[in-house]
């Protein structure tokens, strides 16, 4: 399943640094998220990711593949 991480964010309308920022994830670790290099990600890290977009975790599935 892909995931919408950059897709929301851009939405937002924020960078990638102050989703980083936000969440406390480090830019890196979201880059490849972003690119679909990791797979297994924690619902702790979504949740987190979620939060900062200000969107229910949910969204962050809801991606056209």
């Amino acid at each position: 399943m892909k995931l919408c991480i950059k897709e929301v964010r851009e939405e937002v309308g924020i960078r990638i640094t102050e989703l980083a920022r936000r969440s406390g994830v480090s830019q890196s670790y979201l880059s490849e998220l972003e690119a679909g290099k990791k797979k297994n990600v924690s619902m702790t890290i979504l949740c987190r990711l979620a939060k900062a977009l200000d969107v229910h975790v949910s969204v962050l599935f809801n991606c056209d593949e």
